[in-house]
Formats: C-alpha cells, structure tokens, sequence
C-alpha cells in the first residue's frame, strides 16, 4: 500500500519573521549578558595614546605582553627576549628564545611562552630560569599526549586559567589544551570554517578565558572572533568573514586579521586587527567599533586620530589602562586617559625606522637572482602611480622596485630573514602572490612551486591541497631563510617586485639596497608642461604668457635607465620648480616638491599625480606631477604659484625632474606678470 502523502504545513510570512526575530532576540540577550556580565560599573572611557617603551631603546618586534605587579612583560619575536619594564626601566627578563610570542602569567607567577619558532609551550620562572612545558624543542608535528612527547606547529597564542593553559595550535588549526602534564586538543584541527562540535580554524592567534570558563578565539585566517563554550561546541561571536574594517552588529562586522583578543575587567572585548584596535561591549547593545584611526601609521594623542601598526596582543593593568604591542612600530603603547606614557614626537619616531644608509648595511649586494651579481633590467621604480587617475578607478602608490626575469625563473631571497607576521603570505594563485619578510616584501611569484606548480622538496612552505592541487601555503612564523635560497618562481608578470624596509616604512629601493652593477647615465625627459588655475582651469600657454592669481604647474616626465629597452617609462626620483624674474639669478638649491626618497602617504595619490596619469595596468604609461603640490619625507599638501605676490616684469618658470643618479632634466617657460 502506496503511503499518504502530507500536506506541508504552510508557514506565513508573518509567522516566519516572527520566529526569526524570536531566535535574533534570544541572541541578542545572550550576547548582552556575555558581554555585560555582572556590570556594576560603566566601562573605561579612553581618549588618548600614548608610548611607554621602545623611543630609546631599539627593539625588533615586541608581540606579547603581559602586566604583574603593574610591571609589564613583553616577547620580542626578532630578538628573541623578554622584556620587562618597570616603570621607566626596561631590563632583559629572559633571551635564547625563538620567536616567542603570546604571553601569560599563571597563578604561581611564572611566566607561560608560546615559543613559536620552537614548537613548544615554555615557562619561565621569576629568576629566569627557562623550562619546556610542552612539546619538542625545534619539532614541528600534531600529537596530543604526555607534555614531554606531545607535539605543535609554530603556536602563537597561550592564555592561562585555573590550572590550565591553552594554547592556539596555529598552523595546526586548532586549541589545545595542557593539564595535568598532557596535552589534549579542544577544538579544531582541520584548516577552514565552521561552527558545532567538529569546528573548524584558520590560523588561530590570540586566544582568552572568559569569567565563565568559555574561550575566544582571534581565528586570523577566518577573519572572525569564535567562541568555544564549555562543552566543547564553537560558535561564531563576531565577524562575517569579509576582509575590511567595518564596524556593525558583531556577525554583520568585518576584521582584517584578528591577531590578539583581551576581556578587561568590565567584560569589554578588546580585539587587536590589522592596523586598529576593535571593541566590543561599550554601548548598551553588541556592537564592533574601531576606537583608533584606521590607517596605518604611528601617531599618539586623540584616541580617535591616533594611529598603529599591526598591533599583536592586549592587557591591562591595574588602573584599567590598556597596554598593547605595537609590533611593526617596534614599540610599546597605551590607551588611557591621558596619565600615562608619552606622546611620541615625530623626531623620535623618526629615528626609529631605519636610513637608506643604516638598510643598506644590513646585508651584502646580491639581486633576487641567480647569479647574484648579474644585471638586470628594472621596470618600476617606488612612488609610480598604478591604476588610472580618472573619477571612480582606485589608484595608489607603487611601493616597490620591479627587477626583470624570464617567466618562470627561480626568485631568491636577498637576505638572511626570519618570517614574523603570523599570515606571512597572501593571494595564493594569483599574479599578486606574494611574501612580506620583516624588512623585504616579495611580490608575484609561485611562492616555494616551480613553473609547474609543483612545490619545492622544503618543508617550511606548507601547502594545503585539494586532491592533487595545491590551493594555500602558508609559511609560519617563525621560519627562517638564508639570502640566495629559492623563495619560487615567476609568474606572467615577468618579475620581482622587491619592497625595501618595514611595513610602513618602505624606501626607495634604489637608496636602500646594493644593486649590482645598476647604472642611469639617461637624463629624464621632461615632455610638456601645463598650466592651470586653481579650479583647474586649462591655461592656454601663447608666445606672450601673462600670469595671474593662483597656478597649478603639471611636468609630464619619466626616466629610464641604462640597458632598458627603449618603451620602457619610469617614475622619476624627485621634481620641483623655480620662479626666476628677468636679470636676476636663480637660486643653487632647489627645494624639491615631490620625492619619492620614501613612500608617500596613501592619502596623497591625487596630490601628487593630475587626472590622466596612468601606469601598471593600463597600455600606455603616463606620469603628469602636480609640482606644485608637496608631497615629500616631511610634507604632504596643495599648494599653489601664485603669480599675484609677484611684482610686474618678466619670469621664467623653470621646472626640473631628477632620477635617483642625479641625472637632472629642465624646461623653461617664459611669462609676464603685469
């Protein structure tokens, strides 16, 4: 007998939202309670920024920290150290580490270590005495167990509480507990997303322990904080998985990269990501929002105008101040109200990146090739523009030097380096594939594969695969390379591009590094210059100029280089102008408009190049300068010539472009002011 069929129950719409804003209710309150947990007070209210250790002394990437005693603790993963810092005393707590990163104190007052570049779990005690909790020294593997056999993969995070530490297992994919002299997995271990009992991570970093036993997880990889309760089940607390700062309700809010996650004493969530620092937990209901400005950069002050630069863990101590590494700055900063640290002043933040002079002597002279003092062509030179200069297409500063080779050939690391971003490379299978190494960035290359896709035999590039293709690679931090070893294999673009100098402060490659057998003996072209008023408004230049009020001057230019082929255009070094009134003589030094010594701010894309200018991505290439403008190592704003000061006679406007090598171009435009 056929069975009945029955008739689906209909659902209204109405009966349907109901029940949607039934369940997005009981969400709400339980995020409200998670967040607000037994509030007695308002939470902290903070204003300003400020920097509480590493203007004098110079320190390579501080990452974790913790405060005991409201004595701060902090790792320095290019160092190798703790540091500790007392007041305005900073001492040498422990060294001969590798690459530690997160930090915690456990209840008897020793200090716990993700000691990442080792592989294992270390504490160390209040005389500086360094043991191994778990895991084998410089043995990378997945075992859970005894201490003393059990194994990790480059963990970056640990966060301590009732006798137990948990780790984040970050290239394992998964949170892993120690007690009671084992080792256990809590969750994860298969990289990728998803919620429930069998949850899945990618490249978790920073991990806490909430009041009610509950962990967070900063899941990088995933873009999203995650929550593993009690019972072992994992939710997603904020983030939608969409690479941006964008502040909203916490699962329709978007991180970067979540690096570091802390709980202050309120129940406010604070996150370090990308180059700002998020919280959740201030207001009335759930709620992301950026507390710093979020560009890139080192600035103390107004909290809301304040600005870092990759930011990897969080504490507070005992006044409710907030204390947190400013890794790629290389320094230690606060957030508070204004009674602690001090405000940078831009000298001494200065001071703290490196000369072109100080870069160049921190390895000898090779190219990203073999052999290592051959010549090569260079097709792009920093401060290019790429994209178009038209309404509505995004442009921005090229930040590299662009080194020729043959599709396919083996690109090289040019100096000894050791990998320290926790997600070291990005867009994987893409002509922008690259690797960003402390102080050298590589771009578009098949990072650690030949021309075929095939990965190199080196166990420090670990893929991820789909059946039988590789889909990621991921290189943890930690991992070291020697100048000259295989780094991959160029793609279609047909060259390195080469970043010299930290994130943030990039250099003219051609100042920064040793080059070998580099020449320019070619002096720029300087192809026509056009005037403009200050709506710019095209001034007809005629055999009898006249001048008045406000002027833009736009140089189109480019250079080139010895041994270049002939169509190749590049941006020219630095570019300026001088007013010269007939009989008298001009001034010997110019004082240059534009130089490209360093890379520009990116705000300052349109004050540098008019409409027009194209580069990189276009057929043609076209370098218009605002020379007017100032856009340098100390200045950044519009400006203008402004005919009216001048007194009534005849002028000469002399415009010049230089390349890197001093070869120095000028055009001459006659004028009369009356």
């Amino acid at each position: 007998m056929p069975k009945r069929r029955t008739k689906k129950k209909k659902v209204s719409p109405l009966a349907f939202l109901v029940s949607i804003g039934a369940f997005a209710l009981l969400i709400f309150v339980l995020l409200f309670y998670s967040f607000c947990w037994n509030r007695t007070k308002s939470p902290q209210i903070y204003t300003k920024t400020a920097t509480l250790a590493g203007l004098d002394d110079k320190l390579g990437e501080p990452f974790g920290i913790a405060v005991k005693n409201n004595e701060i603790y902090f790792s320095d993963g290019d160092q190798n150290k703790i540091y500790k810092l007392s007041g305005k005393t900073l001492s040498v707590f422990a060294e001969k580490l590798s690459t530690p990163s997160a930090i915690a104190f456990d209840k008897n007052g020793d200090l716990i270590i993700a000691d990442t570049g080792s592989h294992t779990i270390k504490k160390i005690n209040a005389s500086g005495e360094i043991t191994v909790l778990a895991g084998t020294e410089n043995k990378s593997g997945d075992k859970d167990g005894e201490t003393k056999v059990a194994l990790f993969n480059a963990p970056v995070g640990v966060s301590v509480s009732e006798g137990k530490i948990f780790v984040a297992d970050t290239y394992n994919d998964k949170i892993r507990v120690i007690e009671n002299g084992k080792v256990a997995t809590v969750a994860g271990g298969e990289k990728g997303f998803s919620d429930g009992e069998k949850a899945k991570f990618d490249t978790p970093c920073g991990i806490t322990v909430t009041k009610f036993g509950d962990l967070i997880v900063a899941d990088t990889g995933n873009k999203r904080l995650r929550v593993i309760s009690k019972d072992g089940k994992t939710f997603t607390l904020a983030g939608n998985g969409e690479t941006d700062l964008k502040d909203n309700v916490p699962l329709k809010a978007s991180f970067v990269q979540p690096n570091a996650v802390a709980i202050d004493d309120f129940g406010v969530i604070y996150v370090a990501d990308g180059n700002a620092i998020r919280v959740i937990g201030r207001r009335i209901f759930p709620y992301v929002e950026t507390i710093n400005n979020q560009k890139r950069g080192f600035s103390d002050g107004n909290l809301l105008s304040s600005r870092v630069n990759r930011p990897s863990s969080i504490a507070f101590d005992s006044s409710g101040n907030l204390i947190f590494t400013d890794s790629d700055n290389q320094v230690i900063r606060t957030i508070n109200n204004g009674g602690k640290g001090v405000e940078a002043p831009q000298e001494s933040i200065a001071k703290l990146k490196y000369s072109a002079e100080e870069f160049r002597k921190l390895a000898p002279a090779r190219w990203t090739f073999n052999p290592a003092d051959g010549k090569r062509e260079i097709a792009g030179t920093l401060g290019e523009i790429r994209g178009e200069m038209i309404d509505g297409k995004q442009t921005w500063f090229h930040n590299g030097l662009d080194i020729v080779g043959g599709y396919g050939e083996t690109a090289r690391f040019i100096r000894d380096e050791k990998v320290l971003r926790p997600i070291s490379t990005e867009n994987f299978g893409t002509l922008r594939e690259l690797l960003r190494m402390p102080t050298i960035g590589y771009i578009h290359l098949r990072l650690g594969r030949d021309k075929d896709n095939k990965p190199f035999d080196d166990k420090r590039f670990q893929f991820e695969k789909s059946g039988d293709k590789s889909v990621n690679v991921r290189i943890p931090r930690g991992t070291k390379f020697d100048a000259g070893e295989a780094i991959g294999t160029l793609n279609s673009m047909n060259h390195v591009h080469l970043i010299a100098g930290r994130s943030g402060a990039e250099m003219n490659a051609l100042d920064a590094l040793i080059l070998p057998n580099v020449a320019d003996s070619v002096t720029p072209t300087i192809e026509q210059i056009s005037l403009f008023n200050e709506n710019w408004q095209p001034i007809e230049q005629t055999s009898s100029l006249k001048l008045k009020g406000k002027v833009r001057i736009v140089v189109r230019s480019y250079d080139q280089m010895d041994g270049n082929s002939s169509r190749r255009k590049l941006g020219v070094y630095k570019l300026s102008y001088q007013v010269i009134k007939e009989g008298e003589t001009p001034a010997t030094e110019v004082d240059w408009t534009i130089s490209f010594a360093k890379m520009p701010d990116e705000d300052s894309v349109g004050l540098v190049y008019a409409k027009g200018s194209k580069s990189g991505y276009t057929p043609e290439t076209i370098f218009d300068y605002i020379v007017t403008n100032e856009v340098n190592p100390t200045a950044m704003k519009e400006n203008f010539f402004d005919a009216s000061k001048l007194s009534k006679g005849n002028y000469t406007l002399k415009v010049y472009a230089a390349d890197f090598f001093g070869n120095t171009a000028t055009k001459d435009i006659s004028f009369t002011v009356e």
